[in-house]
């Protein structure tokens, strides 16, 4: 089941046409009211988030369903306004699993829904990596930068340990897409860029090592 919050009737309900009509069970509601309501009855698999609702707003819900243990592990993928960058950032530190700028196509929406509920699914636990001061620990899932733990999203790990798997080898948007998002096609790679810049930042001046590639990705150690 995957809630969907949404005030625009005509998004809502085009929305839930086209999860049912790829097989997958949906609920929508106006508003983070209705949507508490049927927490209280049962559990999605995932919500569906508008940043921009009345009365209490998307990212306010956010704050709530992570705060709360019965509810904070259902995956959330937020709804922006397309050039809210600011939103997205909040979003995702807020626990946010991801994010859709609107307009955005149906399909493409289905896609992230599929890869956001298959990275919540138990994986296999990875080695310890260090590379030039960053340390990386898998199965306790933690980061250090020169000794100093690192407070990273889910997401901002995955992308780090991705590039450190992968020592010097340069890394284009799309493969991290596949391999971070699980998207099964091209997708925004805008997406990858917004959680590099908050993961640079959150690295301090290790942030450094994370070279861009232009025109091509990133890459982590190795020859600059």
């Amino acid at each position: 089941m995957i809630y969907c919050v949404e005030d625009d009737n005509s998004i809502r309900e085009l929305i839930l046409y086209t999860l049912k009509a790829t097989d997958i069970e949906a609920e929508g509601f106006p508003g983070g009211e209705l949507l508490f309501e049927a927490l209280d009855r049962m559990l999605p698999e995932l919500v569906l988030l508008d940043i921009m609702l009345p009365g209490e707003d998307g990212i306010s819900i956010l704050k709530r369903l992570k705060s709360n243990s019965e509810t904070k592990d259902i995956p959330v993928i937020i709804i922006t306004a397309k050039n809210s960058e600011y939103d997205k950032i909040v979003g995702l530190d807020g626990g946010a699993d991801d994010y859709v700028a609107k307009p955005f196509g149906m399909m493409e929406l289905v896609s992230r829904i599929r890869a956001v509920l298959r990275r919540a699914r138990p994986k296999s636990l990875r080695k310890e990596i260090t590379i030039n001061g960053i340390a990386l620990d898998s199965q306790r899932h933690c980061v250090e930068a020169a000794g100093r733990k690192v407070q990273l999203t889910p997401k901002e790990f995955e992308i780090l340990r991705y590039l450190m798997e992968n020592e010097g080898l340069v890394i284009t948007r799309d493969k991290m897409l596949e391999k971070v998002w699980e998207y099964d096609f091209g997708g925004e790679t805008r997406t990858v860029d917004v959680h590099i810049r908050s993961l640079r930042q959150k690295l301090g001046d290790h942030g450094s090592e994370i070279e861009t590639v232009r025109g091509i990705g990133y890459r982590i150690g190795g020859v600059k």
